[in-house]
């Protein structure tokens, strides 16, 4: 089975790990190309580094129709059997081009909806409608969580057109030795015996590391080390240096040895209350982390013992400072037990489910062979 992934772009985030996770540990039957219609990014790197082929469509804004034939044609030209699109603009014209170039097997993921917001942009009318029509074009769209699949709902999908298939993390990668920990601490510049509390994420409004940032002003001690790159790193330095804690806030940018960083943390801190899955969150856990987190469906979806080390927070300064304060002092002895939430929200699981989606799909849309219809 020949399928194309198609997405906005490959810069590191969520949805493009996501992607580059899935692609890797799909069944061997499947065999993936990816388009990005912008932004070949550090992710795009990656997948070529795994031999994976992506094709650069060189999209220069939000309407640059162009685009449109020139996916038509990289479709025909690839005879996929299924075209996946990911993020709203490759949702559009992924969508449409696949069905004008005869492919019958179409399906889109969403990741990153909310009833009044899409991938962080308000949704007025217009970007609805849009939405819709676009969505009316594949056979499925694939929500991450229970939460995004109501909303499709309350934005008009039907239910039957709606499969809910979370994302998942390649826990195994988070089994860092925990005697390495200091060695990752020497080269950040950190203190072996500081207790360093962690974030990883896009510097964007949304995942609001400001409340940690403000939080370091009644923890004289610690350290917040944030894993990430984006548009709101030069306000959180800003804001750091104001309170007087910029000399313990480390920004280190977009890293790929996010397990070994987490090796460093001592707890796991996710203020934001805008997730449709929390990723992260299912990483601090895989890596023996405590976590104190403000919104993370992935776990909200499960019975709570399945994630005895999680403590779901309001996302205020003063709930994370109380819960900092709490944790004392002294940095993290040894990692906790991996709970029962990663092992079901392990990538390899997903993949295998996706990779069933898509025969079940490709196996409804085969036309039926003649004299079948009347049962001869």
């Amino acid at each position: 089975m020949r399928v194309l992934q198609v997405i906005t772009g490959l810069a590191a985030g969520g949805a493009e790990q996501q992607l580059l996770l899935t692609v890797r540990h799909l069944p061997p039957s499947v065999e993936c190309e990816v388009a990005t219609l912008t932004n070949p990014g550090s992710v795009a790197q990656a997948l070529r580094a795994e031999g994976v082929t992506v094709h650069e469509l060189a999209m220069r804004g939000n309407r640059d129709l162009a685009v449109l034939p020139r996916l038509v044609r990289l479709i025909r030209r690839g005879r996929y059997d299924v075209v996946h699109t990911h993020l709203y603009r490759a949702g559009l014209y992924g969508r449409l081009a696949a069905r004008l170039a005869g492919v019958r097997t179409v399906l889109a993921t969403e990741h990153s909806l909310h009833a009044g917001t899409i991938e962080g942009r308000p949704v007025g009318t217009g970007v609805k409608s849009l939405y819709l029509a676009a969505e009316r074009l594949g056979l499925t769209t694939v929500a991450v969580s229970g939460r995004v699949a109501g909303t499709l709902s309350d934005w008009g999908v039907p239910a039957q057109r709606v499969a809910v298939l979370p994302n998942g993390i390649e826990a195994a990668s988070f089994a860092v030795p925990w005697d390495r920990r200091t060695g990752v601490r020497r080269r950040l510049g950190i203190a072996a015996d500081a207790l360093v509390v962690g974030a990883v994420g896009r510097l964007v409004p949304g995942k609001r590391f400001d409340v940690l940032v403000q939080a370091l002003t009644v923890l004289p001690e610690v350290v917040l080390l944030v894993v990430g790159e984006g548009p709101e790193r030069a306000a959180l330095t800003e804001l750091a240096r104001g309170l007087g804690v910029g000399a313990r806030v480390l920004l280190i940018g977009e890293r790929a040895d996010v397990p070994d960083l987490l090796s460093a943390m001592d707890v796991l801190a996710a203020p934001s209350v805008e997730e449709t899955f929390g990723l992260a969150v299912l990483e601090g856990l895989a890596a023996g982390l405590p976590v104190l987190h403000s919104g993370c469906p992935a776990l909200e979806e499960l019975p709570a013992a399945d994630a005895p080390g999680a403590r779901k927070l309001p996302s205020t300064v003063a709930a994370y400072q109380e819960a900092l304060l709490a944790l004392g002092p002294s940095p993290l002895a040894v990692p906790l037990p991996r709970p029962p939430a990663v092992a079901h929200y392990d990538i390899v699981r997903t993949a295998a489910r996706l990779g069933e989606l898509y025969e079940r799909l490709g196996q409804a849309e085969r036309p039926v062979p003649a004299g079948r219809e009347s049962g001869r």
